[in-house]
Order: C-alpha cells, then structure tokens, then sequence
C-alpha cells in the first residue's frame, strides 16, 4: 500500500482527505505543521501538503523537503490560482491541486504522480549478507532474524548497497537509483541515511565510506556472528 503523509492545520479538512484516501486504497496519516513534516516524512511514499501552514510557508516547506531527497511531493492550494501553482512546481512539487477539486481526482493524481517518480521494481530478488537479510516483496531488514526498522529510503538504499556487496557504488549512483536525482554532490542526504542505517544495524562495519567515490557494504557480513559488532 501506498503511504501519503497529509500536511494540513484544518482539522476537518485533514479529517476528509485521510478517511478519503484509505477508502481509496492508500496509508495515509497527518502532521498539522511543517516542521514535523519535516521531522516525520522519511516512511511516506508522497507527501500531500497545504501551503498555508501555521510555521513554515508551504512554498518553503516544499523546497526543504525537495532538498532532503526524492519523496514524492504534491501540493494543496486554497484556491485554483495559476501563481501559486506554478510557485509550487517550480519549488520542486510534482503536482499541485485544489482543495475545491473532488478526492477522487486527487488520489488519481496522486497514483500517477507515485507511477512516475516511484515505479516499482517487481523482480527484485531477496538478498541474504551472512544474518542480514534483506527482503524487497516484504520491504523487510531482518538481522540475526531480528526486524529492522527502516524508512522507504532506507531499504532503497542497503538493496542497492547489498546488490553490489563487493563493490563500490558512487554517490551520483546511489542519488539517481535510490532518489530520482543527480545532485549527490552536494546533497548531505545519502550521508545522513547512511549514518541512521548504521545505527540501526549496531555497527559501523556494515557500510564502508570510500572517501571522494561513495560506499559499499563494510566487512561484518563477512566475519562470523561472534565476532561482528
């Protein structure tokens, strides 16, 4: 199931568009302002944003969250105006809609923005490093048997890692196959994702940084349980 996180202070508005959208298939949960947007957004497949928001202006919101990798991004306007669409799109949205356009029409936008920016890879293989698993049906880590907890990007990720093992993959590599993007240069964003799966895993040694290339995956999938920490 496809997870939207909906951005929006109106109470009842947030109330409709949840309960609109998982009658329509998707999981679908909501923040009130932008700030925990950006603190909460790293598990949705899309974010469905209003750009009047109580503490960030949504066109700003929309920047950041572009800025911080390749979620899907769609946003909400009071009105039907041509400026704010377009201020939206060019802030770096996919798609910009009406809160006066019916919810059918929104999740239909919503499953072809998904189908272009997020297509799915059907005949990816499970991946097993010694006891890290790595399952991409299921969306599932599993260490030592133990579930993991990862965001979407995170998978995305130490697939791509684990699917090379012995092999460096470069930062533009992993920007274009994990987030859709070719700004990796720059970007803190693989960084910071690197740091949090390394903690979620309990050691450093899973993912080698390879300075001025990129990654790989480190030694402890290649030594024996006792000694892997």
């Amino acid at each position: 199931m496809r997870r939207v996180l909906v951005v929006e202070q109106d109470a009842s508005a947030v109330t409709a568009t949840v309960s609109a959208l998982r009658r329509q298939g998707f999981t679908a949960r909501s923040v009130s302002t932008g700030e925990r947007a950006l603190r909460t957004h790293g598990d949705a497949d899309l974010v469905l944003f209003s750009l009047e928001l109580p503490d960030i202006d949504g066109i700003e919101l929309c920047r950041a969250l572009r800025n911080g990798g390749g979620t899907a991004l769609m946003a909400v306007t009071d009105s039907d105006a041509e400026l704010e669409r377009v201020l939206a799109l060019q802030a770096g949205a996919d798609d910009c809609v009406a809160k006066s356009w019916g919810f059918r029409e929104v999740g239909a936008r919503i499953e072809a923005v998904l189908r272009r920016t997020q297509p799915r890879q059907v005949s990816a293989a499970a991946i097993s490093l010694r006891h890290l698993h790595i399952d991409p049906a299921l969306r599932e880590v599993r260490l030592h048997n133990r579930l993991v907890g990862v965001t979407s990007k995170e998978f995305d990720l130490l697939y791509t890692l684990a699917a090379n093992p012995g092999s460096v993959v470069t930062r533009k590599e992993l920007m274009s196959r994990v987030w859709g993007s070719d700004w990796g240069h720059t970007s803190r964003t693989i960084d910071t994702h690197v740091s949090s799966l390394r903690a979620k895993l309990g050691s450093s040694g899973w993912i080698t940084t390879v300075r001025g290339v990129g990654y790989r995956m480190g030694h402890a999938w290649r030594i024996p349980e006792a000694h892997a920490g």
